[in-house]
């Protein structure tokens, strides 16, 4: 039984619930500070696994900290429909990257409620641990365990940048569960998120139907020189390792900008130690951040890196180390998820095209275990992992009630 077109979520519920969430890990300027397995994540769910009890859903929690809260359908051997995305952010995040997915399945399974619509497959809203890889590199840490990309040990054993483990820090905000990782079965996953980019904005259109996501490598470049005296220390006799950086990264640009337009590159996470107006940096850590749709392209970039790097510090007298730190290949999204997406966009008249993810996703791991898909909205001047990062209320209604139909189609109307 297809959807009524005029059916719609409460735009104005979902809303108020999104910004009531971010009066939890306020940022300085807006946004949010609410870092992955940090105390205001642990306070962050907390208030989620309220609203999805209130809701009438049982909640499960796997030995990674991803929350299920299930909405039981009416089959009860028929695989649930999953829908979710992250509640963690950046340190200087926004309100909207990762939490619209999330709190707009939540409002899925209100709107339901509301309107007394049974499902034949249960719906699961899913709150993935560490998307954003922030605190614990790589990003999509749990989907990445759940998809078998990683296992669970070496998860366990990410460090922070102060040294604290994943698994300890997980123990120590009491939401590590017991539910084995990856146990579960999907019958599909829908992921709603801002574009964070700028296209769907500047072409007016309400909805991206994501039908590809870049692939990503994330390389962490260590550069060793010699700790000294800025001043006292001549110039031909310096061993710098924050100039051997500088270089790299010249590189870094140069090489992205030979696979042009598709491709990109930088290194957005970067330590200097000591750290010290007056010492020569003796050490550096950064990670390099390249993209692109083409698997090809990562691949030569990669070997270009590692080559250019070691003869610029060869060069320098410099040491270097090189670790891949993340990364996944380029994505296809399912065809029949995709088609539901834009199906729904074109029912409920809203404007769309189809995207290709510039970012990584939850969706990206999960794509590879069950059939997925993903809607984007707009978000201002595509700016994200800003906190002034902004999308408007009709933009947030538009991309969850896309969602909402998708799922609740494939999750399939019992009369």
């Amino acid at each position: 039984m297809p959807f009524e077109s005029n059916l719609r979520i409460n735009g104005d519920r979902l809303w108020d619930t999104i910004h009531e969430i971010a009066r939890i890990g306020p940022g300085v300027a807006g946004g949010n500070n609410r870092q992955t397995l940090t105390d205001e994540d642990g306070e962050g769910r907390k208030l989620f696994r309220r609203w999805c009890e209130e809701a009438g859903c049982t909640m499960g929690i796997d030995e990674m900290g991803t929350m299920f809260a299930t909405r039981p359908g009416t089959d009860p051997d028929a695989l649930p429909v999953y829908v979710g995305s992250h509640l963690d952010t950046q340190p200087t995040g926004g309100r909207y990257d990762g939490i619209l997915g999330v709190l707009g399945g939540l409002e899925i399974v209100r709107t339901l409620n509301d309107l007394g619509i049974r499902t034949r497959h249960p719906i699961v809203v899913t709150n993935w641990t560490n998307e954003e890889g922030t605190r614990f590199a790589p990003a999509m840490l749990a989907s990445g365990v759940f998809a078998g990309i990683h296992t669970q040990d070496w998860a366990y054993a990410r460090e922070d940048a102060k040294g604290l483990k994943f698994g300890d820090e997980l123990g120590r905000i009491g939401w590590k569960g017991d539910e084995k990782v990856g146990a579960r079965k999907m019958h599909a996953f829908f992921e709603l998120h801002i574009e964070q980019g700028p296209i769907l904005e500047a072409e007016g259109k309400d909805i991206g139907v994501v039908t590809h996501g870049q692939g990503l490598s994330w390389t962490q470049v260590t550069v060793t020189g010699k700790e000294a005296h800025t001043g006292s220390t001549p110039m031909p006799m310096r061993k710098n390792a924050g100039l051997g950086m500088a270089r790299i990264l010249e590189l870094v640009d140069e090489i992205a900008l030979s696979h042009a337009p598709h491709a990109v590159g930088a290194a957005g996470h970067i330590d200097v130690y000591p750290n010290s107006r007056n010492v020569i940096p003796g050490k550096v850590v950064f990670t390099v951040d390249f993209r692109s749709p083409d698997l090809a392209v990562i691949q030569d970039m990669e070997k270009r890196l590692a080559v250019g790097a070691q003869k610029i510090c060869d060069d320098m007298g410099l040491g270097m180390e090189l670790e891949k730190v993340g990364g996944f290949d380029p994505v296809t999204f399912d065809e029949t998820c995709v088609k539901a997406v834009r199906d729904a966009a074109e029912r409920l008249g809203y404007s769309h095209r189809n995207i290709i993810s510039g970012a990584g996703h939850d969706a990206c791991w999960i794509n590879r275990v069950a059939p997925t898909a993903m809607v984007m909205c707009p978000c201002v001047d595509g700016l994200s992992h800003n906190e002034a990062e902004e999308i408007s209320k009709e933009w947030a209604q538009a991309g969850a009630d896309v969602l909402f139909h998708a799922v609740v189609e494939t999750a399939g109307i019992v009369e």
